[in-house]
């Protein structure tokens, strides 16, 4: 349920973040887009599907006939929506963190990674350019330094019931335009949700599956009914997905095109040469320019990704001035360039979010991992403590939680209310050790030779029936033991060959398989590894999104994003509990139960992080003094130097 600003709040916005990562980094998250493989089909086949299609986008709902119980009941009419808090700047001119006065003009450039084939990022083909977010407006727009506030975008306002979260509907602003001029419409909106719905990413396809119908109620209005059980989540969920014309949906929505769909968004495609470099122009008919959310923001007159093979190469294009805006992830990198005689700054910007989770997952899919001693001692041949000195500059912590450094971590001991709903679930055998407190990371000497930590780790890899001979490990069948860690660049190698040294001193056969970054997408999204790096990004709001990360139905799902293959009854249940809170105290009650029943099924062996971001950028960006809590708020920056620094 939505609740008007002057109510409590109650719901939040847990799955912005998954929509976040899909559309803001494609390059990064490439798996999101699916395989080169592509299957065309016969032209007849095509043709049909295409007037099936068709047929289907021609009704007034998504899936049920017109539903008219909900006419009698108590409606609120408003224009933002509050879950989970109070929106602070519902009367504002423009959000505290913009300029309203920046001036417009220059190009943003930055780099990308890999390749790419689509401008088309919604579909489970293809590999989508970085960046393709900036060509869509959607229905609402979120505030970067609140939790769950949603302010006008296509929508002007929204009306709701108080008592009933099954159902929402969305106003079109009639000011709203495509790139051609035509209106936005609700049967734009309806068709969206029907090409996302049947044809769209699997991930989408997951955590947008509550969504009932959605029902045309005039050319500016649109009805959405949920499923009761996700509704809450889902009501503020759909006004944060990108709208695109009904025109292009029906005949190129699942086509891997370099020719975008027809958006409303500030920016238009300027340029795409397939793997080199996508440019995106800002349309100065933009038709949300003077929203409130809009003032200040979208000032470059260009936003540009160049590509490359990998961040080495992109480093070395950065000094040489290929491109002028990077965000440094290499803590060596970071610590070690001196810009001496560049026009280069180098800042760190902190942010409220919880530190991203990223490690090497153990796919519960392999016979290898069913066992916790076995995944226990896969983390003991890690040693941070050398990797921090050594490689990371003493820069980073360990992390031993899913939402590290924020309210929501899981800390020491399970509290009475924890106690109580640990209870509560159907544990397994591996995650009753969550009622002990969480489990506590491995710490070494440093010295490099980790020698307790692989004495122990030994000793549970005996336990678990694994015998060695000759100093290699061999399993009861007599087969030796190997694991196979697959990459697609040699991004983590300082991180990974000791690592993979130290498996090899415990008798595994261990490997680093690199592949194309093609293929690497393939096997990841049909779980075809023993290992790989992954990364679980976590707001402050977690909901539903939840469960396409750990949730049982999404390891079953090829392409999903649970990559672990979790399969917790627990967890499942634990998931409705947190979409159906009724409030932030039972949102962080249960995501610090959520966060305890992860990390004592030990599935990953955790890396490190830190609360900030790292940036270099050539001078003449520029930012407001003030910058948002939860991010950079790189849409805010413009561009402003002297002559001889413009580029």
């Amino acid at each position: 349920m939505i609740v008007a600003a002057q109510n409590k709040p109650r719901h939040r916005l847990g799955r912005w973040l998954v929509i976040c990562m899909i559309l803001i980094t494609p390059a990064c998250r490439q798996d999101t887009a699916g395989s080169l493989a592509i299957s065309q089909g016969d032209g007849q086949t095509q043709a049909a599907a295409s007037q099936e299609f068709l047929a289907t986008l021609s009704a007034d709902t998504l899936g049920v006939e017109r539903k008219n119980s909900h006419i009698n009941q108590q409606t609120i009419t408003q224009t933002t929506l509050s879950i989970n808090n109070t929106a602070k700047y519902s009367t504002a001119t423009h959000l505290p963190y913009a300029n309203p006065d920046a001036p417009k003009g220059g190009v943003l450039s930055m780099p990308a990674i890999g390749m790419f084939n689509s401008l088309n990022g919604f579909i489970d083909t293809g590999i989508a350019a970085t960046g393709t977010f900036y060509l869509y407006d959607t229905l609402m727009a979120g505030s970067l330094d609140e939790v769950g506030v949603l302010y006008p975008q296509l929508a002007e306002k929204v009306t709701f019931s108080p008592n009933d979260d099954s159902w929402i509907i969305y106003h079109i602003n009639p000011k709203a335009r495509f790139w051609d001029g035509s209106p936005v419409t609700a049967h734009d909106v309806q068709a969206t949700y029907q090409a996302i719905l049947s044809k769209g990413l699997m991930s989408w396809r997951a955590f947008l599956s509550g969504i009932v119908a959605v029902e045309v109620l005039d050319d500016y209005r649109v009805k959405f009914y949920f499923n009761p059980s996700s509704a809450g989540d889902l009501q503020s969920t759909v006004g944060l997905m990108p709208i695109f014309a009904k025109k292009d949906i029906i005949t190129r929505f699942d086509k891997v095109s370099l020719e975008p769909l027809m958006g409303s968004g500030a920016y238009r495609l300027q340029l795409a040469e397939p793997s080199r470099r996508v440019r995106y122009v800002r349309d100065d008919a933009y038709w949300g320019r003077d929203l409130m959310v809009n003032r200040g923001r979208f000032n470059f007159d260009a936003i540009e990704y160049v590509y490359f093979a990998d961040e080495a190469v992109a480093f070395e294009a950065f000094k040489a001035g290929a491109y002028r805006f990077r965000i440094e992830n290499d803590i060596k990198r970071w610590a070690t360039f001196l810009p001496k005689n560049q026009p280069i700054n180098k800042v760190t910007i902190k942010n409220t979010n919880p530190v991203l989770m990223r490690g090497l997952v153990m796919n519960l899919r392999k016979p290898l991992f069913a066992d916790i001693r076995v995944r226990r001692a896969m983390n003991l041949a890690f040693d941070f403590q050398w990797s921090n000195q050594q490689l990371l500059f003493g820069e980073y912590q360990r992390l031993n939680s899913y939402f590290y450094g924020s309210p929501l971590q899981a800390v020491g001991k399970p509290d009475a209310k924890e106690h109580e709903v640990l209870l509560s679930l159907p544990l397994n055998n591996d995650e009753k050790s969550a009622l002990d407190g969480v489990p506590v990371q491995p710490v070494s000497t440093g010295d490099g030779i980790n020698r307790a930590n692989l004495l122990a780790a030994k000793s549970l890899l005996q336990q678990a029936g694994f015998v060695y001979q000759n100093g290699w490990l061999y399993d009861k069948t007599g087969k030796q033991l190997s694991v196979e860690i697959l990459v697609a660049d040699d991004k983590y190698q300082a991180i990974l060959l000791p690592y993979l040294n130290n498996l090899k001193r415990l008798g595994l056969q261990a490997k680093l398989k690199r592949l194309d970054k093609a293929s690497y997408i393939n096997r990841k999204r049909q779980y075809d590894f023993d290992m790989i790096i992954d990364e679980f990004m976590q707001g402050n709001a977690p909901g539903a999104e939840q469960s396409y990360l750990w949730g049982s139905q999404s390891a079953r799902q090829v392409g999903n994003q649970n990559t672990i293959g979790i399969q917790s009854a627990a967890i499942d249940e634990l998931i409705v509990r947190l979409v159906q809170a009724d409030n932030r105290e039972q949102i962080v009650l249960y995501t610090k139960v959520l966060d305890r029943l992860l990390l004592a099924g030990e599935y990953m062996v955790a890396w490190y992080g830190k609360n900030s971001t790292d940036v270099m950028y050539y001078q003449g960006y520029q930012h407001p003094e003030k910058l948002p809590s939860a991010a950079i708020g790189l849409d805010y920056w413009w561009y402003h130097a002297p002559d001889e620094v413009k580029k």
